[in-house]
């Protein structure tokens, strides 16, 4: 008998945390942290999203109980404030939320939800998911594409690469029409900040990455995207990571965004570079804390973007309401579901136990009868017919007392009847030892068995509805 079992989460966010606890939370990566929840006997899946504004987990477990002590040590270094716990129905409602958007730096942001759907794959790999996380990690990126699909909250939506030059062009205290720039990294962040910074019109731009052809795709794409809108001069070339330096020095703006786990950009390579607006949008942060404090080096990291993200968010409430209704209508969907398969689960259990009994019994029946004179078929029909009118009968009443109680969120008699209607409890004896002997004592000590006709009464210490429910399926 499998229990399908409940989803426990830990967040670590911008909203509460910095940028430095929000890289202190977690492992090195997401498929490790997966790997170190997996490896928790009580842990049955697991999922971990890990972006430049967020660090959280999940697992799903029998106990919610179970759940949380999991996720005890995923933030050790983070203030309490800053780290929130997530129990079953929050932790669904949250990684909707999430995927639509409503979470982000940046409101409505559509980055997260190919990070989201990375985030998947990568459990997935690790062999995170299964049939709970597997129902609501789909429905949460269902309900991220609909609310892009279906609502403005992305309309002129600014990503974190966008919202950074933004910032720059503020720091630069002047247009940036005209001015040389510098993109280290070549990922999904890096692209959209060489975007922005075409079309704000800078005159040169330099793609640095660790691999060339990678810094090539980009400087490709900004040069395709860009066309007959860029100025006549604008050039963007691609350099590897050896000519970082150099091209430092040669640029006004610098947006750092890879995923290197170490420093890329330290106070030796910004040493030379003069007046420069550099900001990180990197997590671990691409650039030494030290650099800082360089003559004429202004560095911004993910902490400095909330002026410019406040804006936008402000800008798009009212989308972000739809968003929220859209969600609340997924959400119920979601759980409504799950309360059926949970009831259904149940009664499947019930009846498969129940009907391993009848076929062993009517077995029995039907032998004796031939060996007391033999049955013609339609007799055989008519015994057949009567067992399996018994078992619908009989667990007609527990069947909806299943279903009532699913649709009540009582739990608890769905748990109980999981484990008592469990299939394998007609299974054949052990054989008794010894031991059983001296446990058992005297023989003439033990209670006779209850008469096979008569009501058996239900075990003690189950709780007053289960008792109750019971005793109207006997009635």
């Amino acid at each position: 008998m499998r229990d399908a079992g409940v989803i426990s989460g830990v967040s670590v966010s911008h909203v509460d945390a910095s940028v430095d606890e929000i890289e202190s939370a977690g492992g090195p990566d997401a498929r490790t942290t997966i790997r170190a929840l997996l490896a928790r006997e009580e842990v049955s899946e697991a999922f971990a999203l890990v972006t430049c504004n967020r660090s959280e987990a999940y697992v799903v477990t029998e106990e919610a109980a179970a759940g949380r002590a999991a996720l005890e040590g995923f933030a050790p270094d983070v203030h309490d404030a800053a780290v929130r716990g997530l129990d079953h129905e929050e932790s669904i409602r949250h990684l909707m939320r999430v995927a639509a958007g409503l979470e982000s730096l940046v409101l409505g942001e559509d980055q997260i939800l190919g990070q989201f759907r990375s985030a998947i794959e990568a459990a997935r790999a690790a062999g995170g998911v299964d049939e709970v996380l597997d129902g609501t990690l789909t429905k949460a990126l269902h309900v991220g594409e609909r609310a892009r699909t279906e609502t403005g909250v992305n309309d002129g939506a600014t990503s974190l690469g966008s919202a950074a030059v933004e910032l720059a062009r503020r720091e630069f205290d002047r247009a940036l029409a005209g001015a040389s720039a510098l993109v280290v990294g070549a990922g999904e962040m890096a692209a959209l900040a060489g975007l922005a910074l075409a079309d704000a019109g800078v005159a040169s731009l330099v793609v640095a990455n660790r691999t060339l052809s990678n810094a090539e795709h980009v400087v490709a794409e900004v040069a395709d995207d860009a066309g007959a809108g860029a100025d006549a001069g604008f050039e963007a070339t691609a350099v590897t990571l050896d000519a970082l330096e150099s091209a430092v020095a040669e640029a006004d703006v610098v947006v750092a965004a890879t995923s290197s786990p170490e420093h890329v950009l330290d106070r030796a390579t910004l040493a030379e570079a003069g007046p420069t607006v550099v900001v990180d949008v990197a997590q671990p942060r691409d650039v030494d804390p030290a650099a800082d404090g360089l003559p004429g080096v202004v560095v911004r990291d993910l902490d400095a973007l909330e002026a410019v993200t406040a804006e936008t968010r402000a800008a798009r409430r009212e989308e972000a309401a739809a968003v929220e209704a859209m969600i609340d209508e997924e959400f119920e969907r979601l759980m409504e579901s799950y309360k059926r398969a949970r009831a259904d689960e149940a009664i499947a259990t019930m009846y498969e136990g129940a009907e391993r009994v009848k076929r062993r019994e009517l077995e029995t029946a039907l032998s004796k009868l031939e060996a007391q004179g033999g049955l013609t078929a339609e007799q055989r029909e008519t015994v057949t017919a009567m067992a399996d009118a018994l078992v619908k009968q009989l667990l007609a009443a527990p069947t909806r007392s299943l279903r009532e109680a699913a649709g009540q969120d009582d739990w608890t008699t769905i748990h109980t009847a999981l484990h008592l209607f469990d299939p394998e409890f007609d299974g054949p004896p052990r054989a008794r030892t010894r031991d059983d002997d001296a446990d058992a004592g005297d023989d003439a000590s033990r209670p006779d068995p209850p008469d096979a006709g008569g009501a058996v009464d239900p075990p003690a210490g189950l709780p007053e509805r289960v008792l109750d429910r019971v005793s109207n399926a006997n009635d």
